[in-house]
């Protein structure tokens, strides 16, 4: 079970780099971690029904609608953590890719090891 622990890392560090250059707003650092935590949590209890809801789009856009979903993931942790708060659709997009992309490169670490 290490690998959970990971991603919510993974998670909270990118929420915190990404304030830094976006208007994302956390009260506490500690706000960073739940969002990292909820984000995760979020992953995994909705996206997977989402995607499959949502099949026909992503054939249809040749699965470019799942940037779409991982945006409304950002959206859906910036409403469920108070003192967190990531301001509109276009920022979660850009953190949501940058989510996407720390994650594939956490995966491909520890599957070298």
């Amino acid at each position: 079970m290490k690998r959970p622990i990971y991603r919510i890392i993974m998670n909270t560090f990118v929420f915190f780099m990404a304030a830094q250059f976006l208007p994302i707003h956390a009260a506490t650092p500690l706000h960073f971690l739940g969002a990292g935590l909820i984000l995760w949590i979020v992953n995994l209890l909705i996206r997977p029904v989402l995607i499959i809801l949502t099949i026909p789009l992503n054939l249809l856009t040749l699965g470019i609608f799942t940037n779409i979903i991982n945006t409304w993931m950002i959206m859906i942790t910036s409403g469920l953590v108070p003192g967190f708060y990531v301001r509109g659709f276009g920022v979660a997009l850009m953190v949501s890719i940058m989510v996407s992309l720390a994650n594939l490169a956490l995966k491909r670490v520890l599957s070298q090891h």
